[in-house]
């Protein structure tokens, strides 16, 4: 499929596709198999690409490198400061040596999500200063960061330092980042690229996220609006969503981009379907499909990436 049409990241000026790539990266998976997966989003018409150091320990910035390779121009690739508080220079040559490029489109703050910390990267010679030296250096184009706190986001949206912002966008979040920072940022001409559609695998399986079974299983019942394939005799699934669900959802909010990680190609063909058939949801049917999500993460550990209330 094609992704079409292109929409405009906030106020960088790069047209991207609705849906991007997010981490890829399993080191338990080969990375010549990882880089081919990859490519085939490229080929499919996908053209933002997010990565970041701690993601298996540098093999995702070196998969993104390989499957960039001779396709650089046109991509808008994302990749992150992790250590929030060490200099950023040495952070962004260790990142550009693992890709094997000369820049990147976007580096972010990685998971910032503490009011004392969005202000020291803001104060004077602080993060954000340092990363506009790597802007005038040319290693980089524009500034972000991610978070997983809306008042981080809004101090960081109203600083005026960046160009594009990362946070959770879905069926299960906190729901100021949707009826609060989303707005900011169309209001403010800020990118907005946007995760966990699937609440880290929560709400499409019995997992407690990225793949990691339960440690301990509730017992539970299939959810009248969730998906009720796989049942096995006798043992009822815990309720969850469709991809389609999910996915719906999170294209009718309309963030920029949608940022999901498509690391297998059974995984991508599902989330092009739910694109491909995309109509957006009403305000009722949006309020449906949180009520179902919250019964399907219930009980499958931390939500880490919404704040404690």
């Amino acid at each position: 499929m094609t992704f079409q049409p292109y929409r405009e990241l906030g106020r960088t000026g790069f047209r991207t596709t609705r849906l991007g790539i997010g981490d890829l990266a399993d080191r338990a998976v080969p990375i010549e198999t990882c880089v081919t997966t990859l490519q085939r989003a490229l080929d499919a018409g996908l053209n933002l690409v997010d990565t970041a150091p701690n993601y298996e320990d540098g093999y995702s910035e070196q998969i993104v490198g390989r499957a960039l390779r001779g396709r650089r121009d046109g991509v808008f690739l994302i990749d992150k400061i992790d250590h929030l508080h060490e200099p950023v220079a040495p952070q962004v040559d260790a990142s550009l040596q693992r890709l094997a490029l000369d820049h990147t489109d976007l580096f972010a703050f990685h998971a910032c999500s503490t009011l004392a910390d969005v202000q020291r990267l803001l104060a004077p010679g602080g993060g954000f200063d340092q990363l506009a030296a790597e802007v005038q250096k040319g290693r980089v184009r524009f500034r972000g960061l991610s978070s997983h706190h809306p008042l981080v986001l809004r101090a960081a949206i109203e600083s005026g330092a960046c160009d594009v912002v990362m946070f959770p966008i879905g069926p299960f979040v906190d729901r100021r980042y949707e009826t609060e920072i989303l707005p900011l940022c169309k209001a403010r001409g800020v990118g907005s690229v946007c995760f966990k559609t699937f609440g880290a695998g929560k709400l499409l399986g019995d997992t407690e996220g990225y793949q990691r079974p339960l440690s301990v299983r509730p017992r539970g019942k299939l959810s009248s609006g969730g998906d009720s394939s796989g049942e096995a005799s006798g043992t009822a699934l815990l309720p969850r969503l469709t991809v389609e669900q999910c996915v719906r959802y999170t294209l009718t909010v309309d963030p920029d981009v949608t940022l999901l990680g498509l690391s297998f190609p059974n995984e991508q063909d599902l989330a092009w379907a739910a694109a491909r058939a995309f109509v957006p949801f009403s305000a009722a049917e949006l309020a449906t499909v949180r009520e179902f999500a919250a019964k399907a993460i219930e009980g499958k550990g931390d939500i880490w990436w919404n704040p404690p209330s």
